[in-house]
C-alpha cells in the first residue's frame, strides 16, 4: 500500500490534499561547517512561523513539503511541533545541497564513495533523523549550473561533487522509493541529470526538476516531460503574476499529470533579527489560482496540479 511519510508519520496519499511541494521554515546559510540548532532558538522559530502555517491552513491547504535538507538549517523536531500546531501534514528531507558551489555540502561527503552516501540517506529513511525517529518524505539534493556541455559519463558537465550526490540520490530512490527533488534551475543541469539516472538504471519519474520554472528555454521543459521526470515550477509569485500563468497554462495542456506548483516562500532566516523578511504562503491561493481560472483553465486540472500530483509525486510504495 502506499504512503506518504509526514514528520508525524505515514499518511495515505488520499488524505494528503491540497499541498505546496516546495517551501520552506527555517533555512540557515552560514554553511555546512557551522550550522546546528545551536544557532537558533527554536521556540522563537516556532512562534514566528505557526501563524504563516495557520494561514495557509485556514486557506484549505492541508500538504507541505519543507524542502531544507541536512547542513541547511534542517529541525525535523521543529516541523513536527509545527505540524501538531498547525494541523498540516508536513514532509522533511533527507540528502545534501549541492548548488552555491557546494558551501552546503559537509566534508565528509567529498571522501564517502556513492554508496557511503546514499547509505547515510538510506539509514535516515529506516531509523529516522538524528534519533528522534521523525523519518523523511523525499531526497533532497541540488546542482550548480552546467558550465560546459559533455556528454562523456560519469558527470555530463557536472562538477564532481555534485554528480556524485545526484548518483547517490539515484541509489538511495532505489533503495527507498522516495523521490528526489534536484535544485536544478537549468535546462542542461536537468539533462545531466537524467543521464545519470539512466545509468543508474532509476526511471526518470523518480526526480522532481526543482526551479525549471527558471529556465527560459521551454524546449528543455519540453525534454523532462518526455523523460518522464516531474516538472516543479515553484517560483510562482517571484516573476510577473501573467509569466507564470502563461507558462502554466501551457503546461497544463500538455503534461498535466507531471507538474507540481509551488512558492519556494518563507522563511526564518538564522542570524537575522525576528528572523528577518519572510515571505508568505498565501500567494498560490490568494493570486496564482484565481488568475488561471480567470484564463481559463478547468477546474480539475487546478485539482489536479495541487492535489493529485503531488500525493503521487510522494508516496512511497510498501
Amino acid at each position: 500500500m502506499a504512503r506518504v511519510q509526514t514528520v508525524l508519520g505515514p499518511v495515505d496519499p488520499g488524505h494528503l490534499g491540497p499541498t505546496l511541494p516546495h517551501e520552506h521554515i527555517l533555512s540557515d546559510f552560514i554553511g555546512a561547517g557551522r550550522t546546528g540548532p545551536h544557532r537558533w532558538d527554536r521556540a522563537e522559530v516556532f512562534r514566528t512561523m505557526l501563524p504563516y502555517l495557520v494561514a495557509l491552513r485556514e486557506r484549505g491547504f492541508t500538504g507541505f513539503a519543507d524542502c531544507t535538507p541536512g547542513y541547511l538549517g534542517r529541525d525535523v523536531v521543529l516541523l513536527r511541533e509545527l505540524s501538531e500546531a498547525a494541523g498540516l501534514h508536513i514532509l522533511t528531507s533527507t540528502g545534501y545541497y549541492g548548488a552555491m558551489d557546494d558551501l552546503f555540502v559537509p566534508r565528509h561527503a567529498y571522501g564517502d564513495t556513492v554508496d557511503a552516501l546514499a547509505e547515510r540517506w538510506v539509514a535516515e529513511w529506516q531509523h529516522g533523523v538524528d534519533g528522534t525517529g521523525i523519518r523523511p518524505g523525499l531526497i533532497k539534493t541540488g546542482v550548480d549550473p552546467v558550465r560546459e556541455e559533455s556528454p562523456a559519463a560519469p558527470r555530463y558537465g557536472l562538477s564532481e561533487i555534485d554528480a556524485k550526490l545526484v548518483r547517490a540520490a539515484a541509489r538511495a530512490h532505489i533503495a527507498t522509493g522516495l523521490r528526489v527533488a534536484s535544485h536544478t534551475a537549468q535546462g542542461l543541469a536537468a539533462r545531466a541529470q537524467l543521464r545519470i539516472f539512466e545509468d543508474e538504471g532509476v526511471d526518470p519519474s523518480g526526480l522532481i526538476v526543482v526551479h525549471l520554472d527558471d529556465e527560459p528555454d521551454t524546449a528543455y521543459h519540453d525534454e523532462v516531460a518526455r523523460s518522464g521526470a516531474w516538472l516543479e515550477y515553484d517560483h510562482v509569485g517571484s516573476a510577473a503574476l501573467e509569466h507564470h500563468v502563461d507558462l502554466v497554462s501551457a503546461t497544463l495542456a500538455s503534461y498535466p499529470r507531471q507538474l507540481l506548483l509551488s512558492q519556494d516562500a518563507g522563511w526564518y532566516h538564522v542570524g537575522e533579527p525576528g528572523g528577518g523578511e519572510i515571505r508568505d504562503y498565501n500567494f498560490l491561493h490568494d493570486r496564482f489560482l484565481p488568475a488561471l481560472r480567470e484564463c481559463g483553465v478547468a477546474e480539475d486540472l487546478l485539482r489536479q496540479v495541487t492535489v493529485d500530483n503531488p500525493a503521487r509525486a510522494f508516496a512511497v510504495r510498501g
